[in-house]
């Protein structure tokens, strides 16, 4: 593990528009540059880059991160490799942290981190020595650089196979936290993955967080998955998604397939843009990730029964994270097809031709609701209207929401007044629409925001009185901004200069929020507010919070009472909270 220190040193050292300019042409804009988005095809520059801040952020697609995340990002790096490039280049010799002294002095993700690359790599070697296995891959036309670019490998056919690699195998709780061996109920504990094709499933950092194993011959089941772990949500994940960044980039397209084998034999093929869930139905939080990546989703399935209702639920799945200028598609093979397969038998060019005439997500949708009724008759079309009714209502993309509503009303015969009215759709004018999707920042995400502006104002706070703030967590204040306003002022009282705040946040729960905040700090930073107006800001949204959080204490007190009955302890605490002098939270600004 390299230390985050150190990683703060480094990005104290580098300068963001050094590091992205070559690849990237910046254009001076203000106190910042900007430029077209290298991770996504647009016409107008929505790529800023904070050289005070040494961050970027694209308005378009999403794009957030430091000169670590555009090593990634841009030549498909790992972290230690984006890391050790720019330690090279500031002249720093990449630290070597110390081994922890035992199994649990580590944190857990760190223990399942360290067994699954261990994992790996015996699996990786095992490959080299299975002649069954290397010619099983060889028949599926990949060759050696292919299978080493995706990190293949084979996992023997044997009980505890792992246990050559791993001394304290009967009794490691990482090998079992990382779902790499079964605990039966009898005491036994044996390996999860024997006589499978190893697939790595690597997250956006290039680290292995599972294994999806694929049999070699007839069983069940084909493939096999790592469980969900605290490193690996199968939902959140994309086999070959890592890999394929750069592909998609280029192609403007992402190909969205079902199986891992599927992915690696396209590659092998030049079509390297696509990638697979991970044997589970298409997720929002992986459309939405897709989206960031393309102009254009593909998803390719076999034209059986069960392609067909896989694709229906990726529909579903896709219809809340649509955003307009974006397209999503559908491409069924004929049956007794799979993407490996045809690319095989027919090649690439082909295969690209099918993916241009893709369906569009709108044409799937109306054809497969119009099949399942008659809409030549009142009551078919009235069927059909309420069918479509629970999918219409889930688009929030402007344009395409309006242009989808205006084909289901033309199909059913009615007018889309008529539709919206039924659909309980209210339309608004422009100005009230603006202000609905720019939503004014909660008091929690505005002091976040101020503090990754001007970390040295955390020194105004403190985060001891937000320790107890969590059992109060509600939908006004919700627990994970909590946690990360607490974060923050921690971070800033000790790195008052941090540069990259996000970065901090790199692999926890709070990552995504922390690139919202940063991105969100340079709105503060055009206000051009002076250090005082801004310490009043932080202070005045500092007594609001509090003044909140002894409001929901006393709610949960007189709450508790009806429930429970009270203590002398929170009578006590009562009596000081009604008086506003409640422990362990700042008073409020007397009136």
């Amino acid at each position: 593990m390299i230390p985050p220190s150190f990683i703060q040193d480094l990005l104290a050292r580098v300068d963001i528009v050094e590091v992205i300019d070559p690849h990237v042409p910046l254009k001076r804009t203000g106190s910042n540059y900007s430029a077209r988005c290298p991770f996504h095809s647009e016409k107008t520059p929505s790529f800023t880059v904070s050289p005070a801040k040494q961050f970027y952020h694209c308005f378009g697609c999403g794009a957030h991160g430091t000169a670590i995340s555009f090593l990634m990002e841009y030549h498909g790096l790992g972290f230690v490799e984006a890391v050790r490039e720019l330690a090279a280049r500031a002249g720093l010799q990449l630290p070597v942290a110390p081994a922890p002294a035992s199994q649990t002095s580590a944190r857990p993700e760190e223990d399942i981190g360290g067994a699954l690359a261990r994992a790996a790599q015996y699996y990786k070697a095992q490959l080299k020595q299975s002649e069954r296995a290397v010619n099983y891959l060889k028949g599926r036309g990949l060759t050696g650089e292919i299978a080493a670019r995706y990190g293949l490998g084979y996992a023997p056919d044997g009980w505890q196979s792992l246990a050559s690699v791993f001394s304290d195998y009967a009794s490691s709780k990482a090998l079992s936290a990382a779902g790499l061996v079964v605990d039966s109920e009898g005491g036994r504990r044996y390996d999860r993955f024997r006589d499978r094709v190893m697939f790595p499933i690597v997250d956006q950092r290039g680290s292995i967080v599972g294994f999806g194993g694929r049999v070699l011959d007839a069983g069940e089941p084909k493939y096999l998955n790592s469980p969900e772990t605290p490193v690996f949500e199968k939902g959140k994940e994309l086999y070959g998604l890592f890999q394929a960044r750069q592909a998609i980039r280029e192609a403007g397209l992402v190909v969205v397939v079902e199986g891992y084998m599927d992915v690696v034999a396209l590659a092998q093929y030049g079509v390297g843009y696509c990638v697979a869930t991970l044997g589970t139905a298409t997720t929002p939080w992986q459309v939405r990730k897709l989206l960031r990546q393309a102009d254009r989703v593909v998803y390719c399935f076999d034209g059986d029964a069960a392609g067909r209702k896989a694709a229906w639920r990726a529909l579903g799945n896709s219809l809340g994270s649509l955003v307009d200028g974006k397209q999503v598609a559908f491409l069924f093979l004929a049956e007794g097809e799979d993407p490996d397969s045809y690319v095989r038998r027919h090649g690439s060019a082909a295969f690209g031709k099918l993916l241009a005439q893709a369906l569009p997500l709108s044409e799937f949708m109306v054809r497969e609701l119009a099949a399942a009724t008659d809409l030549r008759t009142a009551e078919g079309r009235a069927k059909f209207l309420q069918d479509a009714k629970p999918l219409v209502k889930q688009v929030s993309a402007p344009m395409f929401s309006l242009l989808l509503r205006k084909q289901v009303a033309e199909l059913a015969g009615v007018t889309q007044a008529e539709l919206d009215q039924r659909y309980e759709i209210k339309s608004l004018s422009p100005r009230v629409a603006e202000r609905r999707s720019a939503p004014k920042p909660s008091i929690l995400r505005s002091l976040s925001e101020m503090l990754a502006f001007r970390p040295e104002l955390a020194r105004l706070l403190e985060p001891r009185h937000l320790d107890a703030a969590a059992e109060l967590a509600s939908a006004d204040l919700p627990a994970p901004e909590l946690e990360l306003l607490r974060g923050l002022i921690a971070l800033g009282r000790e790195r008052p200069d941090i540069r990259g705040i996000a970065e901090h946040f790199r692999g926890t729960p709070l990552e995504s929020m922390a690139q919202q905040v940063e991105a969100a700090s340079l709105a503060w930073e055009e206000r051009k507010l002076d250090p005082e107006a801004l310490a009043a800001d932080v202070a005045g949204a500092w007594d609001q919070l509090m003044e909140r959080l002894r409001r929901a204490r006393i709610s949960a007190l007189l709450e508790k009472a009806s429930r429970t009955g009270w203590s002398a302890e929170d009578k006590e605490l009562l009596r000081s909270l009604q008086q506003r002098n409640a422990p362990g939270f700042r008073e409020a600004t007397p009136e």
